[in-house]
């Protein structure tokens, strides 16, 4: 086995996760993070079962366990009506027909288990306040240039990954690749006390079509607090691609949407909103040394609520093929060869559920009266190839 590290871009989810499960075949491992210390961005994510099954596979389910919520199913609701469209049961049903449950999280919760494991592990070196500038690779290795809170530092890996996010400096500088496109979609979120909200909601996850918007929301904090997400179509006009947000502005969207959620909405004291940006499926992934990982190499619009469930996944196959492999070059072709179809299934569902989730009148009348009448086998077996996966 080779001394000379792989080197990780990026310290969020798919980073540590990558580290952790190359780490776990005795290779060691750099991660290299922006930040001088791991703050979580954003709030509340979606683990189903294809992402516990790698996790469990890096021992850490009992930890996210104690702090994740584990719903009793998807409530699909009417922005319209205000009616229940269809229920998904989740709990038991999906554990069982999947071997591991469907949980929701706080991110930041999730960062820190992911965290402590990587900090307890002797073959994985973290910097902080460190960033990949540029990297130039041969045959044997990666020359990485790296900017420092000291400056200029280079650093010779094995191998570098890009898990730098959707602005990845690995893909635009490194690989040459085009950037992730504004999809003219927003987020809004938001985090409230659990006991403000309606009974009704506190076991399961909430989702409201609306007519070019829709509404998310689940518990998370083993169930203390509750996650709100709102998602509508409009311009962005912001210097970055993230900023506090104005409940004022957002609130006259939803105007005429059912008055319990308009209160919901009007619960939160402050809101932020997230520009959604996105790649199209089929972009080429890996060049020789280098590869990418989740957001980095193929950002998508979070309306199957996979964005992190990939990036765990891609660590999970990433780590194998190294393994199997003869070489970094070989293991990284397989790797991509292993995910690019599955992942870019995942982007066009999300991109399928983009448009069904935001049809206007009357054509949501057809939509709900299909959900409708959906028997509930058939709804769980329409995502049993996604739910479904374990890594080899």
């Amino acid at each position: 086995m080779s001394d000379t590290p792989i080197l990780i871009a990026g310290g969020g989810i798919g980073g540590l996760v990558a580290g952790l499960a190359i780490a776990s075949s005795e290779r060691p491992v750099t991660i290299v993070e922006r930040a001088g210390k791991l703050e979580a961005v954003g709030a509340g994510l979606q683990l189903s079962p294809n992402a516990v099954h790698v996790l469990r596979g890096l021992g850490l389910e009992k930890e996210i366990r104690a702090v994740a919520f584990r719903p009793e199913a998807i409530r699909i609701m009417s922005a319209r009506s205000g009616k229940d469209v269809a229920r998904v049961p989740l709990g038991d049903v999906i554990e069982q027909r999947h071997g591991a449950p469907y949980l929701l999280i706080h991110r930041g919760d999730l960062q820190n288990i992911l965290l402590s494991a990587v900090e307890a592990h002797s073959g994985i070196n973290l910097r902080l306040g460190a960033s990949v500038r540029d990297a130039k690779q041969d045959e044997a290795g990666v020359m990485v240039n790296l900017e420092t809170l000291e400056g200029s530092d280079h650093l010779r890996a094995g191998a570098l990954i890009g898990a730098d996010g959707v602005w990845s400096t690995v893909r635009r500088r490194v690989m040459k690749m085009r950037q992730a496109a504004f999809t003219g979609r927003t987020a809004y979120r938001a985090v409230v006390q659990i006991d403000d909200v309606p009974a009704g909601w506190r076991n399961c996850t909430g989702l409201w079509l609306g007519a070019k918007a829709h509404v998310v929301h689940y518990p998370i904090r083993g169930g203390a607090m509750f996650n709100i997400v709102a998602i509508v179509q409009e311009q962005w006009d912001e210097e970055g691609w993230s900023t506090p947000a104005d409940k004022n502005k957002l609130l006259p969207r939803f105007a005429d949407w059912p008055k319990e959620l308009v209160q919901l909405l009007d619960l939160p004291e402050s809101w932020l909103k997230w520009a959604l940006c996105a790649m199209e499926p089929g972009d080429i992934r890996v060049e020789g040394r280098v590869a990418l990982l989740g957001d980095a190499g193929h950002a998508m619009l979070p309306f199957v609520a996979q964005g992190a469930a990939m990036a765990i996944e891609d660590a999970a196959v990433l780590a194998s093929c190294l393994q199997a492999a003869d070489d970094v070059a070989s293991g990284f072709s397989e790797y991509e060869e292993a995910r690019r179809e599955r992942v870019d299934k995942v982007m066009r569902t999300a991109s399928d559920n983009d448009r069904i989730y935001h049809l206007g009148y009357p054509a949501s009348l057809a939509r709900d009266a299909v959900l409708g009448r959906i028997t509930v086998e058939k709804m769980l077996s329409r995502y049993d190839w996604l739910f479904g996966w374990k890594a080899e």
